[in-house]
């Protein structure tokens, strides 16, 4: 009598594999909401496209590293996808929605450049502690 598998929905094997699963969808949730992507505080200096002084800025970047946002009290602009065909040669950059010319400049200096309003906002983020 003991040497008879069991049915297959009294099987013993198959639940754990099952709670396994669940229990590894749910860290993988919770990971991926709770990974701190909340952006980090930089300064802006916003200037005209001839390098005339027009003031400070405040903004929130969220680093993605092939694409960011920057989060300004007037304005959200997304990048997406940043490109360049050679690194060392040329900054990885993409226009947003809005217009906007988005660039990359360095880990944690990032450019918006809006030609028509002639406004170009530079940012300088903190280092990222490592």
């Amino acid at each position: 009598m003991r040497n008879q598998p069991l049915p297959p929905h009294k099987c013993p094997l198959k639940t754990p594999l099952v709670v396994r699963g669940v229990i590894c969808a749910a860290i993988v949730l919770i990971t991926a909401c709770s990974s701190g992507n909340k952006g980090m505080p930089c300064h802006g200096r916003m200037e005209t496209l001839s390098g005339e002084p027009k003031g400070l800025v405040e903004g929130t970047i969220i680093d993605r590293f092939t694409s960011f946002r920057v989060s300004m009290p007037d304005v959200t602009l997304e990048s997406g996808p940043l490109h360049s065909n050679d690194r060392q040669r040329y900054l990885p950059s993409a226009v947003t929605r809005e217009g906007w010319l988005a660039q990359r400049l360095s880990d944690t200096r990032f450019s918006v450049i809006n030609a028509p309003q002639d406004k170009m906002i530079v940012f300088s983020c903190p280092a990222r502690a490592i």
